[in-house]
């Protein structure tokens, strides 16, 4: 008997898989179970290979996805001739590389810029400020955790932290305490809109794979991001009052120097208009153009007259348009010429490209796996049991999140395994809550395997025990916490397509 379609039967929320079968319908068949091996050969190689290894992670990734094509079983690859099988499966693995590449590139080389940008012109600083005078200084973590929250959207977490790291030592000196909490402020946030908002590396493949219209994905994934932070806050407060840290001398950061963060004179600074205008754009430009596809039904259909609208909000030249936009800002604060500007494009352009290479390769890997026949023998197994999808995506993408150390590479590897469960129309929910689901289990745990960890506690002067009990502690809350959210609301609100 075929599996039903849930979604078109489903008449109040539920997010179990298709699991009932008629008492007089044959038993189903048993599921090959050598995808699976393929699965847990290929991890192990991965995590032997950066974590033991230490080969690059890029390197690392592509041999493991060229190992699943391998291992795959002969004549299962796509276009694959049975006397070329280990040939087609380094070729599907460039193939795989280059669609994951030609989807992302623009995106993260532009909001590369966007955030050098927003920091070298004084825009961050700038809408912190705002941020604290809002709030008062009582709760200058609360403000901190604010706008870290907005002004990570654009900026990749390393970079993040980094750059707004000093910014909490200095409000340790003024106030005398807190460290730990102004240092999960910053880090909570950033890590939450890492995984879960375009232009991330991860949400944006994860919504390219899934389906999801990237104006919808923003929105979800901001809205549905402030519940885990809110949570990470409360387990920071926790932790800060268990963790009395002093200031430690750090490399790149001199604390006699830090004073000077506190003290800079506002005229210096660029209006706060200016400041949050190149974060704002952009999303509402592809929200707009998003909501109008969905009133039409397509873009060929949206009238003339809004058109333009329609192109504007187009993702790539949406961005480009912040990216002017954060350039012009630049220019007006630093008083710059455009060959100036070019010195400083440089490195944001060097990190995007380690981002870019890294985050393609861990897209193949995800692709070769579901080609080995991963996703299909995961739905097999959960047909005819009480297997719900949500739980199912966030436990492999927690499993291999904590195995290689990698959040984009956890939500990437997940969201190709799971494709099959979109592609056949089973869903009893909408495909919004796997990328919810997968987004929150790429960030549990982030330990001594994640290049993150270690960015938080160098920066931070924490030793690697504080780190685990600190950012260790608060990376798990907010993942706990967005699962129990996605799984309320896949329930009570499915919106089956």
């Amino acid at each position: 008997m075929p599996v039903p379609n849930l979604a078109a039967t489903i008449g109040t929320a539920t997010a179990i898989t298709p699991l009932a079968r008629d008492a007089g319908a044959a038993a189903p068949p048993v599921p090959d179970l050598w995808p699976f091996g393929v699965l847990v050969v290929c991890v192990v190689a991965l995590v032997v290979l950066i974590t033991r290894l230490r080969v690059h992670a890029f390197i690392a990734l592509v041999l493991a996805a060229t190992l699943a094509g391998i291992l795959a079983r002969p004549g299962q690859l796509p276009g694959e001739d049975r006397s070329g099988h280990w040939i087609r499966a380094v070729e599907l693995t460039t193939e795989e590389l280059g669609k994951v590449a030609g989807n992302i590139t623009i995106i993260i080389v532009l909001a590369s810029v966007i955030g050098m940008c927003l920091m070298e012109s004084g825009a961050a600083d700038k809408v912190v400020r705002r941020f604290l005078a809002a709030f008062g200084p009582k709760r200058a973590g609360v403000a901190l955790l604010s706008s870290s929250y907005v002004l990570s959207i654009p900026i990749f977490f390393d970079t993040f932290v980094m750059l707004l790291l000093p910014l909490a030592k200095a409000l340790r000196i003024r106030t005398g305490k807190d460290y730990v909490l102004y240092v999960m402020a910053i880090c909570a946030s950033s890590m939450v809109t890492h995984s879960m908002v375009v232009p991330h590396p991860g949400p944006v493949a994860m919504a390219g794979v899934l389906g999801i219209d990237l104006g919808a994905s923003i929105g979800i994934g901001i809205l549905a991001g402030v519940f885990p932070v809110a949570c990470g806050w409360v387990a920071s407060r926790w932790i800060n009052r268990r963790m009395d840290l002093p200031l430690r001398e750090t490399a790149g950061a001199p604390l006699e120097d830090l004073e000077a963060i506190v003290r800079k004179p506002e005229e210096e600074l660029p209006s706060f208009v200016l400041s949050i205008l190149p974060i704002i754009l952009p999303i509402a430009l592809i929200s707009s153009a998003s909501f109008l596809k969905a009133f039409y039904g397509s873009t060929g259909d949206i009238p003339p007259a809004l058109a333009w609208l329609a192109f504007l909000g187009e993702r790539n030249v949406a961005l480009f348009i912040a990216c002017l936009v954060a350039m012009g800002i630049l220019v007006r604060q630093r008083r710059m010429k455009l060959a100036g500007i070019a010195g400083l494009i440089g490195p944001p352009l060097e990190t995007a490209g380690v981002i870019i290479l890294i985050t393609s390769a861990g897209g193949a890997f995800g692709f070769m796996l579901k080609n080995a026949g991963v996703g299909e023998a995961i739905r097999a197994v959960a047909e005819g049991h009480a297997v719900d999808l949500v739980v199912l995506s966030y436990a492999v993408a927690c499993v291999i999140r904590v195995a290689q150390g990698s959040a984009t590479v956890a939500m990437l590897t997940t969201s190709a395994m799971m494709l099959p469960f979109v592609t056949d129309g089973a869903l009893p929910f909408h495909p919004v809550y796997l990328f919810l689901s997968i987004g929150f289990g790429a960030m549990v745990c982030s330990w001594m395997n994640d290049s993150g960890f270690w960015v938080v506690s160098r920066l931070s002067g924490m030793t690697e025990k504080e780190t685990l009990k600190s950012w260790t502690v608060v990376s798990t809350v907010c993942s706990v916490a967005g699962f129990v959210e996605t799984l309320i609301l896949s329930r009570l609100l499915p919106l089956v397509p």
